[in-house]
């Protein structure tokens, strides 16, 4: 088998696990479904799943990668205006990292202390990486780095957890976006005279 297909076959078997696993984590709940469970559905060993997934909360979390290095990995000039305009782009789109899910799979993340933990894990690391790029720009400006990313990532979870909860309510996507746009927008003008420098 080639390099090409061996990765291939090991991304499709990676995204079957997760799948299954969120599938059954909805239907029954985190903390009662077992590692052995989801293997035996995905039809796979259960050394397949902790090899792909070391940790049973990162079958949820298949995104993490994406969602900690996001925005810092995409911003190219200004770090606080590239921040707000990625926020708006992943508002607009209904995009996961701006907190649009299913309603089940939210109220899963709601209802599960090891999630709720495990994703605010994700926002701190999220924090860190923006924090990291900050401080490699600007790394005569004391503590000034580490402030801006601690404002710019906090105001992203706020959001977040607003459309989370939004969507636990059961609003429409579009509705979602309608309630959360202008108070992002007021929020990031607040911030702008602080750190739109940045």
């Amino acid at each position: 088998m080639s390099e090409g297909l061996r990765a291939q076959k090991k991304h499709e078997t990676r995204k079957t696990i997760s799948d299954v696993a969120t599938r059954l984590f909805i239907r029954d709940g985190f903390e009662d479904v077992t590692i052995a469970e989801i293997a035996t559905e995905a039809r796979v060993a259960k050394m397949t799943v902790t090899n792909h997934f070391p940790r049973k909360e990162d079958l949820v979390f298949d995104i993490r990668a994406d969602f900690t290095t996001w925005p810092s990995s995409l911003i190219h000039d200004g770090v606080f205006h590239d921040t707000r305009e990625l926020y708006f782009e992943a508002l607009d789109a209904h995009h996961a990292l701006a907190g649009f899910s299913g309603r089940g799979f939210a109220r899963m993340i709601r209802q599960s202390p090891v999630l709720t933990n495990a994703l605010h894990e994700l926002h701190r690391e999220r924090e860190a990486n923006l924090s990291s790029l900050l401080t490699g720009r600007h790394p005569g400006d004391g503590l000034k780095p580490a402030l801006v990313a601690a404002h710019l990532t906090t105001l992203l979870r706020v959001l977040f957890d607003d459309v989370f909860d939004r969507t636990i309510a059961d609003q429409p996507k579009d509705a979602i976006v309608d309630a959360v746009w202008p108070v992002a927008e007021q929020a990031f003008d607040q911030l702008e005279p602080a750190f739109g420098g940045y």
